[in-house]
Formats: C-alpha cells, sequence, structure tokens
C-alpha cells in the first residue's frame, strides 16, 4: 500500500500564487507515475496535471495549462504543483494520486492511490 500526504493548501488572492506538496511511503512501486486532481463542492473530480516517473512527460488540464506546473523529486518520493495566476475557479480541494507502472493516465478511476487532499480557496 502507498500512502500520500499532501500539504501546502490555504487561502490565497486572485492572481496569486501557491505550491503543493505530495510525499509518498509505504510500499512504493519502482516506477510509478504521479498526479493532481481537483475536486470543488458539487462538481466531479477534475484532472489537473500528471508527471512520468522520469519526468520526461507531462499532461496538463486545459483549464491549468500555462499557469500550474508539475514536478517530481524521486529521491524524495515527492511531486509538487506550483499554481500561479490563480483564480476563484481554481477553489478546490486537491488530492495528490500515484499508480505504479509506465503508463500516464488521465483519469482518476485508473489511480489506486490518493492523498487525503488538501484544500485550496481563491477568494479576495
Amino acid at each position: 500500500q502507498v500512502q500520500l500526504v499532501e500539504s501546502g493548501g490555504g487561502l490565497v488572492q486572485p492572481g496569486g500564487s501557491l505550491r503543493l506538496s505530495c510525499a509518498a511511503s509505504g510500499r512504493i512501486p519502482s516506477y510509478y507515475t504521479l498526479g493532481w486532481f481537483r475536486q470543488a463542492p458539487g462538481k466531479e473530480r477534475e484532472f489537473v496535471a500528471t508527471i512520468s516517473w522520469s519526468g520526461s512527460t507531462i499532461h496538463y488540464g486545459d483549464s491549468v495549462k500555462g499557469r500550474f506546473v508539475i514536478s517530481r523529486d524521486n529521491a524524495k518520493d515527492t511531486v509538487d504543483l506550483q499554481m500561479n495566476n490563480l483564480t476563484p475557479e481554481d477553489t478546490a480541494v486537491y488530492y495528490c494520486a500515484a499508480v505504479g507502472g509506465w503508463g500516464i493516465p488521465l483519469r482518476a478511476a485508473d489511480y489506486p492511490w490518493w492523498g487525503q487532499g488538501t484544500q485550496v480557496a481563491v477568494s479576495s
């Protein structure tokens, strides 16, 4: 079992920035993909970003392209999400997710391991 713990959420003004981090522990596979998803009240869980084991393949959701940057540190088993130019529409609970192997899925259903989530609120 893989445990994921997110940190870094909070309240930020529109146009501001926030950096989320997620640390993996437990029975971590030799190779695994990491992703970020978010869920706003009353909405379905939305894909935000994913990064391959090597870091060479990255995908972003359309709503965050050009504003968010995902990165990972395999030595520390961590993944970060740098969020810039935030808008109220980015308000959600952000979840870190992981899946073993080389695939780079974009669907939440394809990720077996999840963190507990961290709240991000964008408001003036």
